[in-house]
């Protein structure tokens, strides 16, 4: 199996060296337990090295994400303008023109876009930041599921990129996604979270599944670190 680095520190000797290429994997946590800033960390090690990536954002402009970036000491910009990385969003008047759609003709114009970028700059990683879509808010659960079923098969068929995907969940609960569908169609799974440790919180991550990768369903430590990013710690092994 072809194997593609993360580039998280810390975190590619636990599950066996990388992500499988190709396949689709899911970052999930409540709010602020980082989700983005694990996406844009993996996207950009890349970059750095040389295989393009495309990052759509569902629900941020693209002014606030690339600030946000900079505040924390990562300058997309000139790897946007030597054409290794691509920042997307969706617009408003798409969200209005698929609103009533179909969910396959609303995966099949995403993924349609996705293509052109992803051919435009040859990219090999992908990052969906959340998947549930604005497009479709407000849809039956039934409706949401079939759409991130369709995207992520549309994505791995279609785009053969090494796709990450984002999904929040529900604070307070025990779900690992927000629509009960993504774990089952992602090859992995990461759920970040913060935990009481000595009376005081840490993140953590729970690398929950990882299919046909060496890698033990256990919780981690993690640190932010501005300009360097998520630092998993495999020795502060937490359950």
């Amino acid at each position: 199996m072809e194997l593609v680095e993360t580039g998280i520190e810390g975190l590619d000797p636990l599950i066996g060296g990388g992500f499988i290429k190709g396949r689709t994997y899911l970052v999930a946590g409540e709010t602020g337990t980082c989700k983005t800033l694990f996406a844009l960390n993996y996207i950009l090690h890349g970059a750095v090295r040389g295989e393009s990536g495309v990052y759509l954002l569902v629900d941020e402009d693209y002014e606030s994400f690339v600030e946000g970036a900079l505040a924390f000491g990562w300058d997309l910009n000139p790897l946007i303008k030597q054409g290794k990385l691509s920042i997307m969003t969706i617009l408003p008047d798409f969200i209005e023109r698929v609103r009533s759609k179909s969910v396959d003709t609303i995966v099949e114009s995403i993924v349609g876009s996705l293509r052109d970028e992803v051919k435009r700059i040859h990219a090999t990683r992908l990052v969906i930041d959340p998947i549930a879509p604005l497009v479709v808010e407000g849809e039956s659960v039934v409706k949401m599921r079939e759409y991130v079923r369709n995207l992520v098969v549309s994505i791995e068929r279609d785009l053969k990129t090494t796709a990450l995907v984002t999904s929040e969940i529900p604070t307070g609960t025990a779900q690992l996604s927000r629509f009960g569908v993504e774990e089952f169609l992602a090859a992995g799974v990461f759920v970040l979270g913060l935990k009481n440790v000595g009376g005081r919180n840490v993140r953590t991550i729970w690398i929950r599944k990882m299919r046909w990768r060496p890698a033990e369903p256990a919780v981690y430590q993690f640190d932010v670190t501005p300009g360097k990013g998520i630092v998993v710690y495999g020795s502060k092994r937490l359950g």
